[in-house]
């Protein structure tokens, strides 16, 4: 019945054990279990059916450590439970949905965003970006610059859903800068985050952490994980503050 599949491309962007599952159509919020459907309140439909992919994309890929049917509830401060074995990531925009499930014994937390290139829009690009990344930006030719901005927003979305649920910092967009060492408006590369001020996660893996993008289907995604060093990861470590952050939730 769950109608999101495995994807070993975006699979790829990830250190080996994490598994994408993706969805390109609307969620059904039929297909939610019941422990899931208690969240949607009144929730207008697109927001239920984003919230439904996402779901079946988790449940895809949870199938895969044998836990088919864990309800993916809702956390106080919005973001997803997971099982305490397991690290875990969902990211939906228009038409497409993705989530990421790694084993914490050897990859402590993982972050993906996808995003429609061309919608972030030039008016707000220096709320996103730092003068440095403005400047690379600039020196782009004019049909890649819509790209790479889209990439340095998707990026610094992915890192804030990597390193939130393991440190539970709160973070803006010009708390990191993204570097791209490999740029490639049609295909795939890697980015680095650099911290502009010290940040938690600083203690679980050293800066800049390391990240990769792939352009597809009119999309950028972005993934990242943090590697575990030292064999198994204390599942109850990490924090869940309530309140609202800068960037977004899933």
């Amino acid at each position: 019945m769950n109608p999101a599949s495995l994807s070993t491309r975006l699979g790829s962007l990830f250190s080996a054990g994490a598994i994408v599952a993706t969805l390109r159509e609307p969620g059904d919020p039929q297909l939610l279990l019941p422990e899931e459907a208690a969240h949607l309140g009144r929730a207008v439909a697109k927001r239920m059916q984003e919230f439904a992919a996402g779901r079946l994309c988790a449940r895809r890929a949870l199938a895969e450590f044998g836990m088919p049917d864990f309800p993916v509830r809702v956390a106080e401060d919005r973001q997803p439970i997971w099982p305490d074995s397991l690290a875990g990531s969902i990211t939906h925009t228009a038409g497409f949905c993705a989530a990421v499930v790694a084993d914490r014994r050897h990859i402590q937390a993982v972050g993906v965003d996808s995003e429609v290139v061309g919608d972030v829009k030039v008016e707000i690009w220096s709320h996103i970006c730092l003068p440095g990344e403005m400047a690379w930006l600039r020196s782009l030719p004019a049909s890649e610059q819509a790209a790479a901005v889209t990439l340095i927003f998707s990026a610094k979305e992915a890192f804030y859903k990597c390193q939130y649920p393991l440190v539970g910092e709160r973070l803006g967009f010009h708390d990191v800068r993204i570097e791209v060492p490999t740029w490639n408006a049609a295909s795939d590369g890697t980015f680095l985050v650099h911290p502009m001020r010290p940040v938690a996660v600083a203690a679980h893996a050293s800066p800049p952490l390391h990240g990769r993008y792939l352009f597809h289907e009119k999309l950028v995604t972005a993934a990242i994980d943090l590697v575990s060093l030292h064999g198994d990861v204390d599942p109850s470590h990490g924090a869940r503050p309530g309140g609202i952050r800068s960037w977004t939730t899933t």
